[in-house]
């Protein structure tokens, strides 16, 4: 007498994928009874408070605050009327000798602006406070005419 073909495996997956497609009828056929408890419009609203975090409650009208759309700003924020060759100052936060260049910390604006040995007019080391013009190059803004401030 020969053996079955069917391995224990094999029994075991056609077990699996019977009662995987009787769950599913299962489920086609309470979704189209409506076996669950339909929500109402108002469950189903969420609502945000002024600090951004979702409630159920809805807002207070009388705290409710209008913007206009000209006052939003998105991204980074336009910065002020300035002149262009002003001279700023600011402190060498990082400044290599050996390769030239380095950068130094903005103190209106708190950027981290390039600067190379070619726009020195005097040595500059770490923690000079230094003052400075504001040029552009391809890769960015780049500090020129930098002197020492002593």
């Amino acid at each position: 007498m020969a053996r079955s073909q069917d391995t224990f495996n094999k029994r075991e997956r056609e077990k699996q994928r019977v009662k995987k497609q009787q769950e599913k009828q299962e489920k086609m056929k309470e979704r189209k009874s409506g076996g669950k408890e339909k929500k109402s419009l108002d469950d189903m609203m969420a609502y945000l408070d002024e600090n951004g975090n979702l409630t159920s409650t809805p807002v207070d009208p009388r705290q409710k605050q209008t913007f206009r759309q000209e006052d939003i700003e998105i991204g980074v924020p336009k910065q002020e009327a300035r002149q262009p060759n002003a001279p700023r100052t600011g402190v060498v936060a990082f400044f290599n000798d050996h390769k030239g260049f380095g950068f130094i910390n903005d103190s209106e604006s708190r950027e981290r602006i390039f600067v190379h040995v070619n726009e020195l007019s005097a040595p500059i080391k770490e923690n000079d406070k230094v003052s400075f013009q504001i040029g552009k190059s391809p890769k960015g803004l780049i500090a020129m005419n930098v002197e020492v401030i002593k």
